[in-house]
């Protein structure tokens, strides 16, 4: 067994994965739909549980597409406050094991736990314990990947799912990677595999083979340098605590029907309001502005926009999102519209922004915004809301990483 330099002697790093989370939060309140296929959406899944998942059932897919294929699934609204309370609880439990965890999304982590075998245990009982715990205290599903590498340790939890545990011991990470279809490199969307199937290359080991400078060759010196190290498993990064996000954002799946256009507003509307209150609740400010579109062929475009000077205030922000949404209608005219999204990126602190000059007379707009956040969190999103938004859907928060 051969270890490279600046690799782990040891797989101490884990990532742990809850399995099909909201599907499976589901199935943990409601007794009646254990060991049956459920749907978590409305027009288009957004999350499905394994008996789904072993008929075709993928994310996104229209819900009349999966109930084709799924004729006995059960369809279920989303209930993000339940998502974001079991995340928090799965969170605290990888916390007491290890000071040294990253959060990647509201279900999945890695963890470090380098130096602990003495007080704790050898890194696969600690995965074996995280598991059990996370079943015991929460009852949900993880699967933990245990590698010498974020990379690996990723891979080996998707592999290993679902409910298990897939230890790839030091000097064995090419054994275990070179046989995987290329999809499982990071950086590899369907275009990318299209283009290296077309290559005669479908497994990593035979993309490692061509070599660094033939990917280059084929699919741009960038591309084809990060693909071919990840194919040698080399992956120097460590395991982050502390890092505050870069963006953050919400999305609304609309379904099929076809929406007017006060319709689409509406909903940027909804989204921007819940974004403004969470951007000023983490204290941060944003620059930049993206708002999202899928088609109703599946196609997604993206808009974007970076303000002069960073804000948090919702009447920018609305304004600026409003705008891109307007510069799409011809496009939204031709193809429809399934989903939207808005995005705020380029986040800052809120303390660290040089404040202007007010030449102009005074702007309370700011104060209007802090008042409404205080009224929505004493008594609840609906106690205030805007006009054109009265008798519509409300747009939920979708659950996120602490700050």
């Amino acid at each position: 067994m051969r270890i490279e330099a600046g690799k782990r002697a040891e797989a101490t790093i884990l990532h742990a994965d809850l399995d099909s989370f909201y599907a499976s939060v589901e199935q943990r309140d409601d007794p009646s739909l254990r060991g049956r296929p459920v749907l978590v959406g409305g027009g288009v899944v957004v999350a499905a549980s394994y008996e789904a998942k072993a008929f075709g059932v993928r994310t996104p897919m229209p819900n009349h597409q999966a109930r084709a294929l799924c004729p006995q699934a059960v369809t279920v609204r989303p209930r993000f406050e339940a998502y974001s309370r079991a995340s928090r609880a799965v969170f605290a439990i990888f916390d007491d094991f290890s000071p040294l965890v990253e959060g990647i999304s509201v279900d999945e982590a890695f963890l470090d736990v380098a130096g602990m075998g003495r007080i704790a245990g050898a890194p696969v009982a600690l995965a074996d314990r995280l598991r059990a715990r996370v079943r015991q205290e929460v009852g949900l599903p993880i699967t933990v990947g245990v590698a010498t590498s974020k990379f690996v340790a990723k891979v080996a939890s998707a592999v290993g799912k679902p409910d298990g545990l897939l230890h790839v011991e030091a000097g064995g990470e090419l054994d275990f990677l070179h046989p995987l279809p290329v999809r499982r490199l990071w950086g590899v969307g369907a275009k990318t595999e299209r283009r290296l199937h077309d290559a005669g290359i479908e497994t990593v080991g035979q993309l490692a083979s061509l070599g660094e400078q033939h990917l280059s060759a084929l699919l741009g010196r960038g591309v084809g340098a990060h693909l071919y190290a990840l194919s040698m498993a080399r992956d120097p990064r460590r395991v982050q605590t502390g890092r505050r996000r870069n963006s953050i954002g919400a999305q609304r799946a609309l379904g099929r029907r076809i929406r007017s256009e006060s319709d689409l507003e509406a909903t940027v509307i909804g989204i921007v309001d819940g974004l403004g209150r969470r951007l000023r609740s983490a204290q941060r400010v944003t620059r930049t502005v993206v708002l999202r579109l899928r088609f109703h062929d599946f196609e997604k475009v993206t808009r974007s926009r970076t303000l002069a000077d960073p804000t948090d205030r919702t009447e920018i922000i609305l304004a600026v999102a409003r705008g891109l949404l307007d510069e799409s209608l011809p496009l939204l005219r031709d193809r429809g519209c399934t989903l939207i999204g808005v995005s705020l990126t380029n986040l800052s602190a809120a303390g660290a922004v040089q404040l202007s000059i007010p030449f102009a007379e005074q702007d309370h707009a700011g104060e209007l915004d802090v008042a409404i956040d205080s009224l929505r969190t004493r008594f609840g999103r609906a106690a205030i809301t805007r006009g054109v938004l009265l008798g519509r859907p409300e747009v939920p928060d979708t659950p996120m990483l602490p700050e």
